[in-house]
């Protein structure tokens, strides 16, 4: 469902702002099946998966969550943490078991108020995987719910 890869942290960070951000990061692992985060819930961490695949998801009144992309490798895993309200847009579950980095969001957020530098790589960063999952959103709603899909046409 991934159609371009989304921007890395290991692509889009300096390695100074790599190195700190890792001095905070906690190694975690889930099960198969475990919802991350759910639509509305309040968005205080993040995640970078090292192995294993997560799927976003999105609430769709009267339907089961339309699965919007699913994530792998060195991916992030939640944006919300960084724009206030700092509530989830999405939903995120396990769909194999997950080994990851845990950042807590109120932690990386004051580095980032206390290096403008780094505020502005990671904000960087995040905006552009922001970007790619709107993108990835609007392909798989269409292709889910419009009349002729996101590529094709009715004649």
């Amino acid at each position: 469902m991934n159609t371009a890869q989304t921007p890395s942290m290991l692509r889009a960070l300096p390695l100074e702002h790599r190195q700190r951000l890792m001095r905070v990061a906690r190694e975690v692992s889930f099960p198969e099946g475990t919802r991350l985060f759910q639509e509305g819930g309040r968005a205080d961490r993040f995640w970078i998966i090292r192995t294993g695949t997560v799927e976003l998801d999105m609430h769709v009144p009267g339907r089961r969550a339309a699965v919007i992309e699913s994530l792998g490798h060195n991916e992030l895993v939640g944006w919300s943490w960084l724009f206030s309200p700092h509530v989830w847009h999405l939903g995120a579950v396990t769909t194999s078991p997950v080994r990851a980095y845990e950042f807590d969001a109120t932690a990386v957020r004051a580095m980032c108020e206390d290096d403008p530098a780094m505020g502005n790589t990671v904000s960087q960063w995040v905006g552009a995987v922001l970007a790619h999952r709107l993108r990835a959103s609007r392909t798989r709603l269409l292709d889910l719910y419009a009349p002729y899909g996101a590529g094709s046409s009715p004649g």
